[in-house]
């Protein structure tokens, strides 16, 4: 006999939408709790307190507070109606970051996409937008760049016909004056992550923390927003923000997805995503949690420990023991891009005296060929690949970190596909630096600066130079460094064999 599945299940239409791409994620309403679940319990009873999302979308971050001002504020309010009229009007405020998404959120929010409709929640609103506002704002072209986004006008000037992306809470240099100057108590949301650049090889800029800065001018008690953990290390675009959010101490809770489809379903984002907590009124260590796979891990100490932010709560007892030796950064001797001033597409001519290490190809090359590193020409040398592996987004853990280094004879010279990791007057230190690139340990280290493909003279700055003149294992070094069974056994389980990177 055929059993009859249960019809009565309703399941929320948020957790069913599609992101739209992987700048403008929906945000899960599970997630969302989890945020709003920092805030202090008080607030959902104060009938005073002001909420804001610059950022919606689904209307889902004003949607679950609504829930939750609904049962604080009955004692306030005991009648329902009074109670929501009172929560939407003078509590609950939102911008919306595109036309579509102002109607989505007001159906969210409201239970109607006009605000002040027939079947609206809320029934003290005189306009369609209710709180929950869309304006079309246009680029502040500057040069062929926005002045405010920094978006290319080659890309965005689309007339007026289609969305423009330039978003209203950025495109000001007083976000208060969306406001009428009011004050926040608490601003939340999920911004757009990047823009796609004009004839930029690296295919978008990061806007995010435009986001986070502005909502930052408006001095809330508390500001969270769940964005891209690539500020991490910094890089495009990210620099300054990296520094700023480090020397924060008013950041008492970050919240890290290294796998950022354990949050996002489906999505891919390099790097992994982040959520955190910033309280205008506090100031010490932040409460630092690391969720992978299914596992948590929480740690309580500063931000600015290190000049990058080190997710991984584990590594920060390793890189003391590594600190204390008092070893010089192996960043220090590894080159840049473009060690001998050769693009990635020159190839070897088959003529000349210099063994040229290009993209899948060795062979030789005239000297004149060389526009820079003619110091390096007479030493052997350790090559590694510029880029390699996924950048952390993998479940496939342990992780790729890095291909395999190359020992190079003297006269000897490679492209930008390489870069050079030292240079030695003997084939038995460069084959020493060789192994040494070989273990997990390095790796691993070099892994907590590479949350890219692309691995930089930088990615180093965690491993200890130490003397080629013996050859170095991971058994060595992790007694040298006297590392714990504990702290062995995160390192291995962090890292691929190396036999098993291409």
């Amino acid at each position: 006999m055929m059993m009859l599945k249960n019809t009565n299940y309703n399941p929320d239409v948020l957790t069913c939408l599609a992101n739209l791409s992987n700048d403008e994620v929906f945000t899960p309403p599970s997630l969302v709790n989890q945020i709003l679940d920092l805030l202090p319990m008080e607030l959902w009873s104060n009938p005073d307190a002001k909420f804001l999302d610059p950022v919606c979308k689904s209307g889902v971050f004003l949607r679950e507070m609504a829930k939750r001002l609904i049962v604080g504020l009955e004692p306030v309010f005991p009648d329902l109606q009074e109670r929501a009229n009172h929560i939407y009007r003078y509590q609950l405020f939102g911008l919306a970051i595109t036309e579509l998404t102002g109607l989505l959120s007001r159906r969210s929010v409201y239970c109607s996409k006009v605000a002040n409709g027939r079947y609206s929640v809320c029934s003290d609103f005189e306009d369609e937008q209710g709180n929950i506002v869309y304006g079309r704002v246009e680029h502040d072209w500057r040069g062929g760049k926005c002045g405010f986004c920094g978006a290319s006008q080659e890309v965005y000037e689309r007339g007026d016909a289609l969305e423009s992306y330039a978003y209203q809470f950025i495109h000001s240099d007083d976000p208060s004056c969306f406001f009428k100057n009011m004050k926040f108590d608490v601003i939340v949301g999920n911004p757009p992550y990047q823009l796609s650049d004009a004839g930029d090889s690296t295919g978008s800029s990061p806007i995010y923390q435009l986001f986070v800065e502005q909502a930052k001018k408006l001095n809330p008690r508390y500001l969270s927003m769940i964005i891209p953990a690539r500020w991490f290390a910094g890089g495009k675009g990210l620099d300054e923000f990296r520094n700023t959010m480090l020397n924060d101490k008013r950041i008492s809770t970050l919240v890290d997805y290294p796998i950022a489809s354990d949050v996002f379903a489906g999505i891919k984002l390099i790097g992994g995503v982040c959520y955190f907590l910033w309280e205008r009124d506090y100031e010490g260590d932040c409460s630092v949690t690391t969720i992978m796979n299914g596992l948590e891990d929480t740690m309580n100490r500063s931000l600015d420990e290190f000049n990058t932010f080190v997710r991984f709560n584990k590594a920060i007892s390793i890189l003391g023991k590594i600190k204390v030796k008092g070893y010089q950064s192996m960043s220090e001797q590894v080159s840049r891009q473009k060690p001998f001033g050769m693009r990635t597409f020159v190839r070897p001519t088959g003529k000349g005296d210099i063994k040229l290490y290009a993209n899948k190809t060795v062979g030789m090359i005239e000297k004149s060929a060389i526009s820079n590193g003619e110091e390096m020409l007479d030493f052997w040398k350790v090559l590694i690949s510029m880029a390699y592996g996924e950048g952390g987004e993998s479940r496939q853990y342990p992780r790729m970190i890095m291909g395999k280094p190359i020992v190079a004879p003297p006269q000897s010279a490679c492209t930008e596909t390489y870069l050079v990791a030292g240079i030695y007057e003997n084939e038995i230190e460069a084959n020493n630096l060789e192994s040494y690139m070989k273990t997990k340990f390095l790796r691993f280290l070099v892994g907590l600066r590479k949350n890219t493909q692309h691995i930089t003279k930088d990615r180093f700055e965690f491993v200890p130079l130490l003397p080629m003149s013996e050859a170095w294992t991971d058994e060595k070094l992790y007694s040298h460094f006297g590392l714990t069974a504990e702290e062995i056994a995160f390192i291995e389980s962090m890292v691929r064999p190396m036999e098993l990177e291409g």
